[in-house]
């Protein structure tokens, strides 16, 4: 019963870390930008949109790795882990060490009268396409994750 209970756990943290990752960055986000016409509140609600899935993504990774580090098998217990691990280092990247110096950006921005020169645009689309790599390797990541759990399951 204890096994299933914690089996039961894993899958439906896989579950929801994988499909809110899913569902912010590749349906929510994209909504937004193509439905509202100011493209500033789009960005500012995808923001709030992509924080709360950072922290998501750590409480998820974390009670995860605690079950994983409770697995009997091995294997499963080190991949499972090293997939946790790099999900985890992701959103470490891409959220808590890239999106802050592109929240200075947009409020150096909104100092200069909603103006980004040219340099403050380059330096934004940089470091824009660096998280957007970086999500874009830790939603492969959560597929493999979510594939190796359902390989386990069956």
């Amino acid at each position: 019963m204890r096994a299933y209970l914690i089996r039961l756990a894993r899958t439906l943290l896989v579950t929801l870390w994988a499909g809110s990752l899913w569902t912010v960055g590749y349906l929510i986000a994209p909504v937004l930008f193509a439905t509202l016409a100011d493209r500033r509140l789009a960005g500012t609600i995808a923001g709030s949109l992509f924080r709360a899935e950072a922290w998501l993504s750590v409480a998820c990774g974390l009670l995860l790795l605690t079950i994983f580090r409770a697995e009997p098998n091995r294997i499963l217990r080190n991949n499972g882990s090293r997939l946790v691990i790099g999900m985890l280092l992701c959103v470490l990247i891409g959220y808590f060490a890239l999106q802050p110096f592109m929240a200075e950006i947009r409020a150096a921005e909104a100092a200069s009268g909603g103006v980004m020169n040219d340099a403050m645009r380059t330096r934004f689309g940089l470091l824009h396409g660096i998280a957007s790599v970086v999500y874009l390797i830790q939603s492969l990541l959560a597929a493999v994750l979510v594939w190796r759990s359902c390989a386990e399951q069956g």
